[in-house]
Order: C-alpha cells, then structure tokens, then sequence
C-alpha cells in the first residue's frame, strides 16, 4: 500500500518533468484592409457606444439619447467590448503600422479608455458614459491624427480646391 502511495505521489512530479510540446504556433488571418477592419469592426463598435449618450437638440425639443432599457444598456456594453478586443487585435503582427510602439500604444489606450468606457455603460451612469465615450473619441482623434491625416496630408498636400461651395451669381 505504502509504495502505491508513493507511486501515485510521484506520477505528478515525473509527469511535470516530461518535455513540454511547443505551442501550436497562432495562424492570424491579417489580410483585412485597414479601411475595412475600421469600417466593420471599430466603426460600428463606436457608435454603437456613442449612439447611446449626451442629448439630441431640436427645434423639437431635446432628447436624451441615453438607453432606457436593460437591451438599450447592453448595447453600449457590446460596443465597448468589441473596442476593447478590437484594440487588441489592432496589435498583431502584420496589422500595426510603422512606427509600431506608436500603433501600439494608440491602440492599448483604446483598449484601456473602452473598458473604463465599458464599467461606465455597466453602471447605468449616463454622464460617465458621456464623458467617457469623449475620452474614447479623443483617443480615436489622436491615432487618425499621427496615422491617417499626416500621412494623407504629406502625400497630396493641403485640399487644392475651395473648401466652400461657390455661391450662385446674382
């Protein structure tokens, strides 16, 4: 009995001391266009988070555009999560963009302003949702800034056309 005993306690450790298998390596489908990756997956997310604060003004009157409903809530917290995993995923190798430890950080601080942006939703509190989804926009402003609108505006220069229409001649 004594040696079974024994047996059976060191099964574990003679185990444990076995080479490990290396880890399937992870095989990551990148190819998405970055316009498309934002289109339909952080786009929507954002919106479906911002679609439900601050107020709509009118002549009308205003409305409060914050959820009424548990469904209405939820919707923000999808939206927040979708961001938060979206800004993980914006880290993969083949999708950051140069230079990479700018991408990256834009995309943590996505990451990390959605889930602070996601307990706000959880909360029901109507104006941290408002402020935090201001928070989550300026994030958003800050990257298109270094990443889409320098590099359009190093590449073609400033608008070459009147930005305002023309006005109809007398």
């Amino acid at each position: 009995m004594r040696r079974v005993l024994i047996l059976a306690l060191a099964l574990p450790a003679l185990a444990a001391c076995q080479p490990q298998q290396p880890a399937a390596k992870a095989d990551f489908h990148t190819d998405l266009p970055m316009t498309e990756y934002m289109g339909h997956v952080v786009d929507p997310a954002a919106f479906m988070y911002w679609r439900g604060s601050g107020y709509e003004i009118t002549e009308a009157g205003e409305r409060d555009l914050s959820p009424t409903t548990d469904e209405g809530w939820d919707v923000l917290v999808t939206g927040a999560s979708i961001l938060i995993e979206a800004g993980n995923t914006l880290q993969l190798p083949h999708r950051a963009r140069e230079p990479i430890a700018d991408w990256n950080r834009f995309s943590k601080a996505m990451s990390d302003q959605a889930w602070i942006a996601r307990a706000a939703a959880e909360k029901r509190d109507k104006q941290a949702v408002f402020d935090e989804g201001g928070k989550l926009y300026q994030t958003c402003v800050a990257c298109h800034d270094q990443f889409v609108i320098d590099p359009e505006m190093q590449a073609t220069g400033p608008a070459k056309a009147d930005p305002l229409p023309s006005m109809p001649a007398k």
